[in-house]
C-alpha cells in the first residue's frame, strides 16, 4: 500500500486529490495539511511513502518544505503538483532533488500512474516541464567537455533529459533494461548527483546534451 500525504491551502483541491486516490486499491491518504510546515510536522511524527507538495502555501511554502523533507526524510517521494511552471521555479525545485513536478491540469489518471512511479524510485517531470528544459538545450551549443562521460553515457543522458524510460532508452539503443541501469549509476557518480532529474539538470547547465 503507497501512504501518500497532500499537502495544499486549497481544501476543495485536496478533497478532489483524496476522493480521485481512493479509487486506487493500493493507495491510501494518510494526512492532508495546509501549509508545508503541515507537511514537515506529519514527516516528523509518521512514515509514508509519497507526498504530493503544492509550492504556492501561506506562511512555510512548499518550497521551503520540500528543501527541509529532502534533507531529513530523502526516502519520501516528493511529486511536486502546482500551477507554477515559471523556469525559474522549476529549476529551483528540482535542484533540490524531488521525484517528480507535475502541473495541477494532469490527467487523474496520469497522476495516480506518476505517484506509482515516484514510489517506485522514478522521477516524473510533465510535457510542459521537459519542454522547458528541451528549450535550454536548444539555445546550447555542443559540448567540448564531457566531464568523464562516455559517448554511450552521453547518448543516454540525452534520453533521459528528454523524459525516457529504462525500457525505452533500451529500445532506442538496442541495450538491455539492465545496462542502462549500469550505466546511469556511472552518471550519476560521475556528474555526483543522486537521481535522473538531477542529472538531467546538470547535463542541461553544464551543456553536455544539444539539440540537432
Amino acid at each position: 500500500m503507497i501512504s501518500i500525504v497532500i499537502a495544499d491551502d486549497h481544501p476543495l483541491l485536496r478533497e478532489g486529490l483524496r476522493r480521485i486516490l481512493e479509487f486506487e486499491t493500493d493507495m491510501s491518504v494518510i494526512q492532508e495539511v495546509g501549509d508545508g510546515q503541515g507537511a514537515i510536522n506529519v514527516a516528523r511524527n509518521q512514515a509514508f511513502d509519497v507526498l504530493l507538495m503544492d509550492l504556492n502555501m501561506p506562511g512555510v511554502n512548499g518550497l521551503e518544505a520540500c528543501r527541509v523533507i529532502r534533507r531529513e526524510w530523502p526516502q519520501i517521494g516528493i511529486l511536486v503538483l502546482t500551477v507554477d511552471d515559471s523556469d525559474e521555479k522549476i529549476f529551483e525545485v528540482l535542484q533540490l532533488g524531488v521525484a517528480g513536478y507535475l502541473l495541477k491540469d494532469v490527467e487523474p489518471k496520469t497522476l495516480v500512474e506518476s505517484i506509482r512511479k515516484v514510489h517506485a524510485g522514478e522521477s516524473i517531470l510533465s510535457p510542459i516541464v521537459t519542454g522547458k528544459l528541451l528549450g535550454q538545450l536548444s539555445h546550447s551549443s555542443p559540448a567540448r567537455e564531457t566531464y568523464g562521460l562516455s559517448e554511450r553515457e552521453l547518448e543516454i543522458v540525452a534520453y533521459v533529459v528528454k523524459g525516457a524510460s529504462n525500457r525505452e532508452v533500451g529500445q532506442a539503443l538496442f541495450i538491455s533494461e539492465k545496462t542502462v541501469k549500469n550505466h546511469l549509476s556511472s552518471i550519476f557518480r560521475k556528474l555526483n548527483v543522486e537521481d535522473r532529474t538531477q542529472a538531467a539538470l546538470k547535463a542541461v547547465k553544464l551543456k553536455l546534451v544539444h539539440l540537432d
